[in-house]
C-alpha cells in the first residue's frame, strides 16, 4: 500500500482540480485553489523535488481529475517473455507506456511493442487491470491503472527504440533487473501464470 501522505496529497489534489473545473462561486474557487496549494505543500515536504516542478507535474492539470493509464504488451516466445531495457534507468520492463489519445488499448500495446522492441505484434486478449498503488511500485504522484495485454509477434525483428537500448526474451527463473516503477517481479510472474493457463480469468483489482 502507498504511504498515507501520498494518498492524502493525491486525493486533495483531485478534489481541488475537479472543484476548480466545475466550481462557480468565487469563494469556493479560492478554497479549491488553497486545497491545491496544500497538496503541493505535502508533496514538497515529503519529497526532494522543487515546488515549481511539483506544481508542473502534479498540480497543473485541468478538467475532471481521473487516473492515468499505463499499458504493457505481454509477448511470449518459446516459453520466455519479451522485455526491453529502459534507457532512463538501464533496467528492464515489458514494452509499454501511457495510453495515447486516439488509440484503443490494443492499438497502444501494439504500437509500444513496435516502437520499443522492433517487433510487429497482434493483440490477443486483456490479461490484467491493476491499480499501481496495490502492487509494490515506488511512490508515484499520479493514480495509475496498469493494463496488461497479451500479444503475439507477427513480424519485425529485435531492435531498440528511442527510449530503449536492448531487447531480450527471459524465462521466469532468469529475469533481469527490473524497472520496478514500470513492472514488478510479482507482476511478471503473474504473466507467466497466463502462459501456463491460457484460460486463467482476467485479473482485476
Amino acid at each position: 500500500m502507498e504511504a498515507k501522505w501520498l494518498s492524502w496529497a493525491k486525493e486533495i489534489q483531485g478534489i481541488a482540480q475537479t472543484g476548480l473545473e466545475y466550481g462557480k462561486d468565487v469563494y469556493d474557487l479560492e478554497r479549491y485553489e488553497a486545497l491545491r496549494e496544500l497538496s503541493i505543500d505535502i508533496m514538497e515536504n515529503y519529497t526532494f523535488e522543487s515546488r515549481e516542478k511539483i506544481k508542473l507535474a502534479f498540480a497543473d492539470d485541468k478538467g475532471y481529475c481521473t487516473p492515468k493509464v499505463d499499458i504493457r504488451g505481454v509477448v511470449f516466445q518459446e516459453g520466455k517473455i519479451l522485455m526491453v531495457r529502459e534507457k532512463i534507468d538501464g533496467k528492464w520492463a515489458l514494452p509499454g507506456g501511457w495510453a495515447d489519445i486516439g488509440y484503443s488499448p490494443s492499438e497502444v500495446a501494439a504500437k509500444e511493442i513496435w516502437e520499443e522492441s522492433g517487433f510487429e505484434a497482434r493483440p490477443i486478449r486483456l490479461l490484467a487491470v491493476m491499480d499501481k498503488k496495490f502492487h509494490g511500485h515506488p511512490p508515484d504522484p499520479y493514480h495509475i491503472y496498469k493494463l496488461f495485454i497479451l500479444c503475439e509477434i507477427s513480424g519485425g525483428e529485435a531492435a531498440g527504440g528511442v527510449e530503449t537500448s536492448e531487447v531480450g526474451f527471459f524465462g521466469e527463473e532468469e529475469l533481469p533487473e527490473l524497472s520496478v516503477s514500470r513492472n514488478t517481479e510479482a507482476q511478471i510472474r503473474t504473466m507467466f501464470e497466463y502462459l501456463r493457463d491460457p484460460d486463467k480469468p482476467v485479473l482485476l483489482d
